[in-house]
């Protein structure tokens, strides 16, 4: 089974804020002590760490649910609870981070090091010493922690690498990717010898250094799903230049040309943006039989076809025929690309942050079967969450909230009558008109 992961489902949960608590004090030659309850700790989040030493998202396979722990509760004397620490959790460098329900993208994580809180922890409910008013000086009031935010995020990593090796299986491209880098991909005479990406790195004679990517090959229709280059294109997004590799001997009876135009087709099918990237087109095998008269052949059909013709380089990866002068020009032309924006404004997620909506209702009303009214909304439930329902007061502030939202004429509006049952989850009350 291959150790290769670059795509994942998991489920984070920040850590709920800790409960404030009623408390008094109490002692002995301190008359009036009033309320003395603290608040609870914040809730730890949960951030994403990028660590350049993973190179797939196998730690995701069977670990998917990430949960920070809640603050502690608020305790007597004013003191409030200890905040929870972060959960950091590691991922490799090159993940696109999407929010699974609404495919946004939360985060392009690229960079060693670099962080993003994926979910905010709660913050800590507070104690009835912040309740204490002039009119109630003794409260016996305190909130419970805020929950932490909970979502399923999406996955997925394009690796980081300057130059795409694509084309069509057995065209030489790992046997390449071999000669010019330490890598050591593996290498067969039959087709998908390479089922993963293989990443190395070259240094020219010149001095100058970059990555480059061999993704498995590609055939025709991949970019629908046919073989496994569908499984695998997301790796050339990141690249800035595309080594085109062609085996010119037309071992295999495949037309050089049409093997050109296929790859180009699938690439545009996939992502037109991939077209934008400049290409060196690698005509490989150029110590077989017949290879150099097809190379005329094929630079006569481009001539033809195409006003804008592209760089073309004959070698051969057994021989070491023309690679220097293959890898000179791919620096140069690295040097004078920029990097190309994977995503624009309307993808991203304007904002990584929990909590409810200014511009929504609110609240919503609608009913249930058996006839009960049933009340939701972010800001309702929130507050209903929040609520420490085992205190009268904290129950009557609550009461007065709603009021406040105007829940209570809403309903009166809907037709609801003394005695009707009122739910808030699984909170159920009478509505009193």
């Amino acid at each position: 089974m291959s150790m290769f992961l670059d795509t994942a489902k998991i489920k984070v949960k920040a850590g709920n804020g800790g409960d404030g608590m009623v408390a008094f004090r109490r002692e002995k030659y301190v008359p009036n002590g009033g309320p003395w309850g603290g608040d609870g700790g914040r809730g730890g989040n949960v951030i994403f760490v990028v660590d350049e030493g993973l190179r797939t998202l196998m730690d995701f396979r069977y670990n998917r649910h990430f949960k920070a722990q809640s603050g502690e509760k608020g305790m007597t004397k004013g003191m409030h609870g200890r905040g929870a620490e972060d959960l950091m959790v590691h991922v490799p460098q090159g993940t696109t981070v999407r929010d699974a329900e609404t495919g946004k993208i939360l985060t392009d994580l690229i960079e060693n090091g670099q962080k993003f809180i994926v979910a905010h922890g709660g913050r800590g409910g507070r104690g009835n010493i912040r309740f204490a008013t002039p009119k109630n000086p003794a409260p016996e009031i305190s909130e419970n922690g805020e929950p932490g935010q909970e979502r399923e995020l999406q996955l997925e990593l394009k690796i980081l690498a300057d130059v795409g090796l694509v084309g069509f299986p057995s065209v030489g491209k790992s046997t390449l990717l071999s000669v010019i880098t330490s890598a050591k991909p593996k290498i067969g005479a039959y087709h998908f010898t390479t089922i993963v990406p293989n990443l190395g790195m070259v240094r020219t004679q010149s001095g100058e250094s970059f990555a480059v990517a061999d993704l498995p090959g590609l055939i025709e229709g991949a970019s629908q799903g046919v073989g496994l280059g569908t499984q695998f294109l997301r790796h050339i997004e990141r690249t800035r230049v595309i080594l085109h590799v062609i085996d010119m001997s037309a071992s295999e009876g495949r037309n050089p040309y049409e093997d050109y135009l296929a790859i180009n087709k699938e690439l545009e099918s996939y992502n037109l943006r991939l077209m934008e990237r400049p290409q060196i087109i690698v005509a490989n095998k150029m110590d077989m039989p017949d290879s150099a008269e097809n190379l005329k052949t094929f630079k006569k059909k481009l001539a033809e076809n195409y006003d804008e013709l592209p760089q073309i380089f004959p070698i051969s990866s057994l021989t070491k025929q023309g690679l220097s002068m293959l890898l000179d020009a791919t620096a140069e032309l690295l040097d004078k690309t920029p990097e190309f924006l994977l995503y624009d404004e309307s993808e991203m997620e304007e904002e990584a942050y929990y909590g409810f909506d200014e511009d929504a209702p609110a609240f919503d009303i609608s009913r249930d079967d058996d006839a009960a009214w049933v009340l939701s909304g972010d800001k309702l439930e929130k507050l209903f969450v929040m609520t420490n329902f085992d205190r009268e007061e904290a129950v009557m502030k609550f009461a007065r909230q709603l009021r406040g939202m105007g829940v209570d004429e809403a309903l009166r509006a809907r037709g609801a009558k003394d005695g009707d049952l009122v739910r808030i989850g699984n909170f159920e009350f009478e509505f009193v008109d």
